[in-house]
């Protein structure tokens, strides 16, 4: 273990963010740097307990304790290949993981947990500015073939453990730049691009081939892809977002939070966004419906664009701010969760439902009307309680439903599960032979280290059946057709 009375002897800490009136001016992230030496007592908490539950706690399976270890005592180089053995990428879960691990940290019960995500991502900061990440390429080459659709990361995850096992691998984006919702979906005050792109060097100096504006089923035929390759991975998110249908939802000015937060992502990487469809709260009163971490990232977009006002709503009662009994150790705990979003303005608000918005004689949303309500599942109206807000801007972030069904599902013909996601059975494949599918497109939306994790054990089992394949998959298809 690290220090054996750490635990007791160290508080826990986390670095302190910049100062609000700072980071508003800018896109980056918002955490000042933490030094060595506090970074090593961080380590030095850790109790190695005889049932580490932070292993299971988190989806990747992470070996927790032992880089705890390492690090406390300077073996930094030793840390991040401990790491690297379980996670692909824990520069993107050190950022943007809500830390499942610490939830499930045995010291947790009675203390602060162990500041384990910020040690992942000190371990692989280090290991960067060091040059101990270097391409990793494999012994041989299979001679096989595997496309993976989508760059989130699930496919990336998935396409480097099959380049490493010596197959040769093609990713399809269908955006322009790699990286699915860590490029277009996460704000660079939470994850500055440079991060995914020194990733993705790697990956293509071990030999993974990325094709970008490549949609398949739109602009690339399925057919390209089953009269090519000898497998196929599906990793292509859950994109189709929940609506609210309530009246006035036609009206201009409400948007999807995926419809808003892209275009500040290609703002910042330099692009122009056509003025016929940009959305900016510049000025203007904005409404965030969704009070889960998209909604957070449309708050800390919102505030650097210069609003007027800003409201998140949510219909969910206001979590307490502590552990709820509900959910005991070692679960995910129900309780208010403060992000740096919060922290710099805006109105938030629970057990609120949206009735109806009215716009003004041009088309333009101008009021909702709401309605508190109490504890779910009936959320019954509270009489008396109906209000209505002014705004000039909706921002929905109410979750996603599963993959968009049209185009390249629909036309590879794979079966969807009760919840709309690609069904598949313990060796990750489809109902189709060949064709397998990994992260929020078999699971449902969640978290980007479960999405690793599924990236990981979907390339396993993709590997484990090439092994058993002498045909390719086109002939496959044909045979069966």
């Amino acid at each position: 273990m690290g220090k054996v009375t750490g635990f007791l002897e160290i508080e826990r800490e986390q670095p302190q963010r910049r100062k609000v009136e700072d980071r508003l001016q800018d896109w980056l992230e918002i955490y000042v740097p933490f030094s060595e030496e506090k970074q090593r007592e961080q380590g030095a908490r850790c109790m190695d307990c005889g049932v580490p539950f932070c292993h299971t706690g988190c989806p990747v399976n992470n070996l927790i304790p032992d880089w705890n270890d390492l690090v406390y005592n300077g073996r930094w180089e030793a840390a991040i290949r401990r790491l690297h053995a379980t996670n692909n990428f824990p520069e993107f879960t050190g950022r943007i993981c809500p830390a499942p691990c610490e939830a499930a940290c045995v010291l947790g019960i009675d203390q602060p947990a162990v500041s384990i995500k910020l040690i992942e991502r000190s371990v692989v900061e280090r290991a960067w500015d060091e040059g101990w990440i270097h391409p990793e390429l494999p012994e041989q080459n299979t001679g096989r073939r595997v496309a993976v659709v989508g760059s989130g990361p699930a496919g990336l995850a998935a396409a480097q453990q099959l380049r490493r096992a010596g197959h040769s691998v093609t990713v399809y984006e269908k955006n322009d730049r790699i990286g699915g919702l860590l490029r277009y979906g996460i704000p660079n005050f939470k994850l500055e691009k440079h991060v995914i792109d020194r990733r993705i060097h790697q990956m293509r100096a071990e030999g993974v081939t990325f094709v970008t504006n490549a949609h398949i089923g739109v602009n690339v035929p399925v057919d390209a892809l089953t009269g090519h390759y000898d497998a196929i991975l599906l990793a292509g998110g859950s994109e189709q977002p929940r609506d609210l249908k309530i009246p006035g939802r036609e009206l201009n000015g409400i948007h999807f939070a995926m419809e808003f937060l892209p275009q500040q992502n290609r703002r910042c990487e330099g692009d122009i966004v056509d003025p016929s469809i940009a959305i900016s709260a510049e000025g203007k009163r904005v409404l965030i419906i969704g009070g889960g971490d998209t909604g957070a990232d449309c708050l800390g977009t919102t505030h650097r664009q210069g609003p007027k006002s800003v409201h998140q709503f949510e219909i969910m009662p206001k979590p307490p701010a502590e552990r709820a009994a509900s959910t005991p150790w070692p679960m995910w705990p129900l309780q208010l969760r403060t992000e740096g979003a919060h922290e710099e303005g805006g109105i938030r608000d629970w057990s609120i439902n949206s009735i109806k918005f009215t716009g003004d004689e041009n088309g333009n949303v101008k009021q909702l009307h709401a309605v508190r309500v109490g504890p779910p599942p009936a959320f019954e109206a509270i009489a008396g309680s109906e209000f209505t807000l002014d705004v000039d801007l909706v921002l929905l972030a109410m979750g996603f439903l599963g993959p968009v069904r049209s185009g390249m599902i629909e036309q590879m013909g794979v079966a969807l599960d009760n919840r709309g996601n690609v069904a598949t059975n313990s060796e990750y494949m489809s109902s189709v032979d060949g064709i397998f599918a990994a992260g929020d497109m078999r699971r449902g939306q969640s978290l980007v280290v479960w999405a690793i994790a599924e990236g990981r054990k979907a390339a396993a089992a993709v590997d484990r059946y090439l092994a058993t394949k002498t045909e390719p998959l086109a002939a496959r298809h044909h045979a069966h057709a």
